[in-house]
């Protein structure tokens, strides 16, 4: 039997890649075993599980972007999620350990290689985080979406795939009737993230109470994040629009298929998302991003007509609003761009990447009898 550890953690973007193509890898090869490894008490911890997969916790932190106390925190813990890493390897002995960004996967990676498991890396943005980088080096193959990305690895060893989806995602239909939206109203999505933003929720909120002269044509779906979930419902409840708002949902794929366009961060797991489904889109990249990759990300739509992209700097209610009024009175626009976003998308991703992992995994256990 083949078995397969994965990794990647701390934001949306790097765990539900590894969601994805642990979901491919069951799909193609229903026998293989799969262990999902993430930092104790991290984001991955409450999402994966929810997916059926078995999920190993390991202690692990992120080291803070300027020096302070916290650094000796981490510092501690980094030998720490190591030695569990390895603890991990040597029980469960992997054919195969699979990265998908994130710090978590520093001391996972590290493992693997010093127990001489093959290792695939999945980068999602054009400019890779730290961690890719440096794992890169003891990769076995590496799959990068985009061209610019080649340059940071081996080149030998780095394929160019994009970025993997659930094969829900684009398979799923009749979203408006299972949230209970209207079916004839243009939805709108509203999301900052995984973790939220809070730029985006006052925004919108703003530019909703300036768009209550469409309240018979638009509806919102809203995902604010913990931080701003109270203010942004109670928000909602004083406009005259239909609206689901949640601080995170778990059923994505029904609130893609409800919608009719989205405003929202330029992150590369959503815009892979946002493509497959073919939904337009108002991007606004995190500005705080690592080399400003969001920015790259967003531009690379927006050249192709299926995003528009504003500033966090030039984020307000009112350009919001007249962003949002614009494409909705312009439905030719509307289809034009949907038609552009899904020539962009890549639904078959995950299984590609699932495919190449299971051959080097076969090869590896081929070698070892």
């Amino acid at each position: 039997m083949i078995k397969a550890v994965i990794s990647g953690g701390g934001t949306g973007g790097h765990i539900l890649p590894a969601v994805s193509i642990s979901q491919a890898m069951l799909k193609i090869e229903p026998s293989i075993k799969i262990v999902y490894i993430g930092g104790k008490g991290q984001r991955e911890a409450s999402i994966v599980p929810k997916f059926g997969l078995d999920f190993l916790p390991i202690h692990v932190e992120g080291f803070p972007r300027s020096f302070s106390k916290k650094w000796f925190k981490v510092i501690y813990k980094v030998p720490r999620g190591f030695i569990e890493s390895l603890s991990i390897l040597k029980k469960f002995s992997p054919h195969i350990v699979i990265g998908t960004g994130g710090y978590v996967c520093g001391p996972v990676l590290l493992a693997a290689w010093i127990r001489r498991i093959p290792i695939l890396i999945q980068e999602q943005n054009a400019i890779p985080g730290i961690t890719n980088r440096i794992v890169g080096r003891w990769a076995d193959e590496i799959h990068v979406p985009f061209q610019e990305a080649v340059k940071f690895f081996p080149e030998d060893k780095t394929k160019i795939t994009p970025n993997p989806i659930r094969e829900e995602i684009t398979t799923a239909y009749g979203g408006k009737k299972k949230l209970g939206l209207n079916e004839d109203k243009t939805t709108i999505l509203f999301m900052g993230g995984s973790q939220g933003a809070s730029s985006i929720n006052a925004a919108a909120v703003d530019a909703m109470n300036r768009l209550t002269d469409l309240a018979d044509q638009i509806q919102a779906i809203h995902q604010t994040g913990n931080l701003d979930i109270q203010s942004v419902k109670e928000a909602y409840n004083k406009l005259p629009f239909t609206s689901l708002v949640k601080p995170f949902f778990d059923n994505m794929e029904d609130v893609y298929s409800a919608t009719d366009m989205a405003v929202c961060r330029a992150g590369a797991s959503t815009l892979a998302e946002l493509t497959a489904c073919g939904i337009p889109a108002v991007l606004i990249p995190y500005p705080y991003a690592t080399n400003d990759h969001q920015t790259f990300n967003a531009l690379a739509l927006e050249k192709n007509g299926a995003a528009l992209m504003i500033k966090n700097a030039d984020l307000n209610g009112e350009v919001l609003e007249n962003t949002i009024r614009s494409m909705i009175h312009d439905k030719e626009k509307l289809v034009f761009m949907s038609k552009n976003s899904r020539s962009m998308g890549s639904p078959n991703a995950a299984r590609d990447i699932a495919e190449a992992a299971l051959s080097i995994a076969l090869n590896y256990e081929k070698s070892k009898r």
